[in-house]
């Protein structure tokens, strides 16, 4: 077998321990970050706090506080991402290791969709740039604005 089999089954092992993990993890969210984690995982773009507490009353959100404490935890447990350029928030596209990999994301102006990408490459990259600056980086944010494919062709 060459090394691109080797790295698939890899990657796949990889993505496999990381994705029972990451519902390890879920068994323990409170009710409250549960409702959130699924109003944002079935959501067709970003929401902010405030969106999220109006979607969330008929479930008895009643205050913000609710709804920051729980994005609080869901974003430092990796299953939500804060959007930084939008102060919003985008469930986590899929299981990877948050606390040792950079992701960017690119959002669309027009149409809000967001997508998001991990790579361990860049990240390496990134962090041995960063290193040779002697800059201590405390969080990374990547975040692309424009427009996506779909909104540029229907613009055509």
């Amino acid at each position: 077998m060459g090394s691109g089999g080797l790295h698939g089954q890899t990657a796949w092992r990889w993505r496999r321990t990381s994705w029972n993990r990451t519902m390890a993890a879920r068994d323990v969210l409170t009710k409250n970050q549960l409702c959130v984690l699924e109003k944002l995982e079935t959501a067709s773009g970003p929401l902010s706090a405030y969106t999220l507490l109006d979607q969330l009353r008929e479930r008895g959100f009643r205050a913000p506080l609710q709804v920051y404490r729980a994005l609080d935890t869901l974003v430092k447990s990796g299953f939500v991402h804060r959007l930084e350029s939008i102060n919003s928030f985008v469930a986590c596209a899929e299981p990877h290791d948050h606390s040792h990999s950079m992701t960017a994301f690119a959002i669309c102006d027009t149409c809000g969709q967001v997508t998001e990408m991990s790579d361990h490459d860049v990240d390496h990259r990134l962090n041995e740039w960063v290193h040779s600056t002697g800059f201590a980086a405390k969080k990374a944010v990547i975040e692309f604005r424009g427009t996506c494919a779909k909104c540029r062709a229907e613009a055509a």
